[in-house]
């Protein structure tokens, strides 16, 4: 890799030869407009926003379209490009409808932002004047399309045609009259659809899950790793606790990861999060009966004490420091500890991108735990003690932590879900990643390494 030495905004710096311009500017924090670029989707050049003087050239260029060679001096905000970009914005936003009060996008917007600093020009044309177009229409895959508010950037249209191929968005009509729809009887229908609502960089694209669910400014934001697959796309979490309320998970969003699922994620795992709170196992039972923990934690003893035959179950979406604690609990107790992956396998998930046929997060710290993934029939069972497996034998006695109530037992402990505890993962890859905390409740159910203590 070679490297050359340019200038920016009379900064020298040196950087690699023959690399985009704006991918330069952006690394190193360095405020310029754009629309259209997006890096994983490459240039377009169609919104002329990102312009930058550069010196010895007579008129600006746009830093999307631009190679950096040695010695080009570049300009970001003198007179003449903020004036160009203040022009440029006017025409952005010359038919965009004033309805951010309302707009999904408000707190998030580019349109906002770069208005507010390249923009707060007058408006030459009258509300009522304003070119109209289709508003609220349903393009299918859980996402909306509000066409006035479209300012033509082509992010969604590429992603169609260059990251899915699937071809089912395009740009119709000329001039004022331009807008995105569907393809004629087509609707948009891919697993990876509702990324066009994250690439959109105005509100014409929404989410219909998110449509009116909650304001931006008031969701926090958490890091952590989708549970969906054994892929391991990296999110973010968004979540809110309102007064006397809860705290609450919005949505789920793609979190960059060049390594893992770049920019993007599935449909299926950014809907996940609604699993992750409702049929939740929150009281501890035993024979059906609601019972106090101290009294379930003596009836634990009993059939421990009383069962010389035990086997321990696992479930392979357990954190790693999490099934390395069960793994020395059942070393203990003398127990034979299991987590059969077959139950996970599912072949018509898969696909070649991002979506893995094994449907758990850490199987890979299964095996390289050592812990048995296939076992013939089960007989002769005195206890089961079953950490939130989806699938485990019959028995006798039967001790079940689980995050959902999907099971019955004889004595059923409530488990914390990933998003209300931290820990380390590991991908089909063999990549170690972190998951933060990200849910507080108001009553936290414990988590399995709280349960183990007072075992």
């Amino acid at each position: 890799m070679s490297l050359v030495h340019i200038t920016i905004d009379n900064t020298p710096m040196e950087v690699e030869d023959g690399a985009l311009l704006i991918d330069i500017l952006l690394k190193n924090s360095i405020k310029i407009p754009h629309f259209c670029y997006h890096e994983a989707l490459g240039a377009d050049g169609n919104c002329r926003m990102c312009m930058v003087a550069i010196q010895g050239q007579k008129r600006p260029q746009i830093a999307c379209d631009t190679f950096v060679k040695e010695g080009m001096e570049v300009f970001t905000n003198s007179p003449i490009i903020q004036s160009v970009q203040q022009d440029i914005l006017e025409l952005e936003l010359i038919n965009h409808p004033v309805d951010c009060p309302i707009c999904d996008q408000a707190g998030e917007c580019k349109l906002q932002d770069y208005y507010m600093d390249y923009g707060l020009h007058h408006s030459k044309v009258e509300i009522a004047d304003k070119v109209s177009h289709s508003k609220h229409v349903d393009l299918g895959s859980e996402v909306m399309l509000d066409q006035e508010r479209c300012v033509l950037c082509a992010r969604c249209t590429r992603f169609t045609s260059e990251i899915t191929k699937t071809h089912e968005l395009g740009i119709i009509g000329r001039a004022d009259h331009a807008r995105v729809s569907t393809m004629p009887n087509k609707k948009l229908n891919n697993p990876y659809a509702m990324n066009v609502v994250d690439l959109c960089p105005v509100g014409a694209l929404t989410s219909k899950d998110f449509r009116f669910a909650q304001r931006t400014w008031f969701l926090q934001t958490t890091s952590s790793i989708c549970h969906g697959c054994a892929t391991g796309c990296n999110i973010f979490i968004d979540h809110n606790k309102e007064k006397y309320k809860d705290d609450k998970i919005y949505r789920f969003r793609p979190r960059v990861n060049k390594d893992i699922n770049g920019h993007f994620i599935c449909d299926v795992g950014r809907l996940s999060y609604k699993q992750l709170q409702t049929n939740r196992q929150e009281d501890t039972l035993y024979t059906t009966e609601v019972i106090e923990q101290t009294l379930a934690l003596e009836k634990f003893q009993e059939l421990k004490n009383h069962s010389k035959n035990i086997t321990v179950f696992v479930d392979a979406n357990l954190y790693t420091e999490e099934l390395q604690a069960i793994k020395k609990f059942a070393k203990d107790i003398d127990a034979s500890l299991y987590c059969p992956l077959d139950v996970y396998q599912d072949e018509t998930f898969g696909d070649a991108w991002l979506k893995s046929s094994q449907r758990v997060a850490n199987a890979k710290a299964i095996e390289l735990l050592g812990i048995t993934t296939t076992i013939s029939p089960l007989k002769n069972i005195d206890l089961l003690i079953n950490f939130n497996h989806p699938n485990p034998p019959k028995a006798e006695n039967s001790i079940s932590f689980q995050t959902h109530q999907k099971q019955k037992a004889t004595l059923i402990f409530p488990l914390a879900v990933f998003s209300e505890s931290s820990g380390t993962i590991i991908n089909k890859d063999n990549i170690s990643q972190e998951c933060q905390k990200a849910i507080f409740r108001n009553n936290p159910i414990p988590t399995v390494l709280e349960w183990l203590e007072v075992l």
